[in-house]
């Protein structure tokens, strides 16, 4: 199992340890992370030991260099198969080489290992995406409400909160459903959807989830409501969804329940986000608000 220390005590243990300087244990130090043994986890690209709160991770033995394990033909190719997708079909000579051998090689799993290297990639990608938002990685500014008697983070990120911090407003960009699950975000959104005269489909999106977690005792007026608002011909916020899903969807709210609206709700979630969500990471209005979005600083206890 790989120990997770700041670069700070890795530096305070060498030292400790191997009874040299600080500036002599920091340079043996970055050699470890040079070579494999530690590496960075918040700047993997940076193969340096920085003496401060960065976080650094020992690497299991079996991974160690010094064991001079030789890669397997799959794994090799996986991790050629990534570098092809990261750099777009252009490698280096070298490389390029050993994976057109590879290919001809395992041709009959070739495409195991591009489903692999997929996956893998999205992973990293994703994980690079969301480290600064990890709690665990990164401390929550301007303090823990759950470690100091300060509670301005509670208040900077309240549900309704006019003016978010710039992590928030971040998040909204990651993916529609961060925006959507962000009720500050939702409110924004809507701010542009007005501005576009084009909001019934976050209205309808909306409805179908207040049926959804409503009361069963409401759910027959709720139904009737959402026929009448969004989906009856000439309705005053018809929304644009295919005929066979318009159908089925009509015909079930004859005998509503929970889930009769989720082929619709998911057809107008769908397209929100391949085209309404990416016109409003591109608009005024989110690039008013990245702008006017608090950067707390850390809160200072002397």
């Amino acid at each position: 199992m790989s120990v997770c220390l700041t670069g700070q005590d890795i530096v305070a243990w060498i030292t400790k340890n191997m009874n040299i300087d600080s500036d002599e244990a920091q340079a043996f130090g970055t050699m470890l992370v040079a070579f494999g043994y530690i590496y960075p986890l918040q700047d993997h690209k940076k193969l340096v030991l920085r003496p401060d709160g960065s976080l650094y991770r020992f690497q299991t033995p079996y991974f160690w260099p010094v064991q001079k394990w030789k890669a397997e033909d799959t794994d090799y190719a996986i991790y050629l198969a990534k570098r092809n997708i990261r750099k777009k079909g252009v490698l280096d000579a070298y490389e390029q080489e050993e994976y057109n051998k590879l290919h001809k090689w395992m041709n009959h799993k070739w495409d195991f290992i591009v489903m692999q290297a997929k996956e893998q990639y999205h992973l990293a990608k994703y994980i690079t995406t969301f480290k600064n938002h990890d709690p665990f990685l990164v401390p929550c500014l301007p303090s823990n409400p759950w470690q100091t008697d300060d509670d301005s983070y509670w208040e900077l990120n309240t549900p309704d909160v006019e003016i978010p911090t710039k992590m928030r407003v971040e998040r909204w960009s990651f993916s529609f459903y961060e925006l959507l699950n962000d009720p500050r975000g939702r409110a924004d959104f809507k701010i542009f959807l007005k501005k576009e005269f084009s909001g019934e489909n976050l209205a309808f999106w909306e409805a179908a989830e207040e049926l959804k977690w409503g009361t069963a005792a409401s759910m027959s007026e709720k139904a009737e409501h959402i026929f009448k608002t969004f989906l009856a011909p000439g309705a005053p916020r018809w929304i644009n969804i295919d005929g066979r899903t318009m159908g089925l969807t009509v015909k079930g709210l004859e005998h509503p329940h929970r889930y009769v609206l989720d082929a619709a709700q998911t057809h107008i979630f769908m397209l929100m986000k391949k085209d309404t969500f990416y016109r409003y990471l591109k608009s005024p209005v989110y690039k008013e608000m990245q702008k006017k979005a608090i950067s707390p600083a850390p809160h200072n206890f002397s």
